[in-house]
């Protein structure tokens, strides 16, 4: 429990939440170009891919994307419990401290979803 009193408390846990956020997107981002480089090759290249390759891509991207949506995910819940410690005077009234929790939590589902999609489309 803070004994600060300072919105501005809230306001740095909340740039914290969207630091971890870019963090997830760009691992998510990264994650779904190399599991699509192998692809790129293949058109590039005009020529198939041996297995290896196309395997090391696909499983190197749905790791990068499974870790973005765990970045996602635990940011989300470490922010909800920063939340919870706050006092009134540390959240403005009206002030919707759930949004970007609930935002986390879409981003994680869509990276599985794309991860699981790889795997199964492969």
């Amino acid at each position: 429990m803070s004994y600060l009193d300072d919105p501005r408390v809230l306001f740095a846990a909340e740039r914290t939440l969207l630091a971890w956020q870019r963090t997830a997107l760009a691992l998510m981002g990264f994650g779904f170009v190399v599991e699509r480089f192998g692809l790129f090759l293949r058109m590039v290249g005009n020529q198939p891919l041996s297995p290896s390759q196309r395997g090391f891509s696909l499983w190197l991207g749905v790791g990068l994307l499974l870790m973005g949506a765990a970045v996602a995910v635990i940011s989300a819940l470490q922010f909800r419990t920063v939340v919870r410690g706050l006092g009134e005077q540390e959240i403005p009234r009206g002030y919707w401290t759930n949004f970007g929790v609930w935002l986390n939590f879409v981003l994680g589902a869509v990276a599985l979803a794309l991860a699981l999609h790889f795997v199964t489309s492969s």
